[in-house]
């Protein structure tokens, strides 16, 4: 038999162990539960009991709690206009990369259009590299070592 102190601070019992073993698959009662073995004097959480060890149910994972990175925010709107409109540099645009922007674009119209399908790949790869990259990998990489191509 033993006696156990609820969270609402209330001690209960003397119970059966049967009963706790209840208590701990209804989440009533849990590791840190404390608890006092009948014929013992010291209370102790309920993992200390031997015979209670193989009811405990495995924690839930730790909710990450990962917020996106703000300096990140040009992240999405650079990765689909690579990806769509890649032969006139405007991902380059949204990223700060005037002077490369402007390559992508003048290499497009220059060439009358013959190079834009070259272009546009180089653009749909980028746009493919920004989405796939987290968000801290994309700031380290794209904003704060500016890195201008792929």
């Amino acid at each position: 038999m033993y006696k156990i102190i609820g969270t609402d601070g209330r001690q209960y019992g003397p119970v059966s162990a049967d009963q706790i073993r209840l208590w701990l698959a209804q989440n009533r009662a849990n590791m840190q539960t404390m608890a006092l073995a009948e014929g013992a004097i010291d209370w102790k959480p309920l993992s200390l009991f031997p015979e209670f060890v193989s009811d405990f149910k495995p924690a839930p994972p730790a909710m990450l709690s990962h917020y996106p990175n703000p300096r990140a925010s040009n992240k999405i709107g650079a990765g689909v206009c690579g990806i769509l409109l890649g032969w006139l540099g405007i991902h380059k645009f949204i990223l700060g990369y005037t002077s490369a922007g402007l390559i992508m674009l003048l290499v497009s119209l220059l060439s009358c259009g013959m190079l834009s399908g070259v272009v546009w790949l180089i653009g749909l790869i980028e746009g493919i590299i920004y989405l796939c990259k987290s968000d801290d990998e994309f700031v380290r990489t794209y904003v704060d070592n500016r890195r201008e191509w792929f």
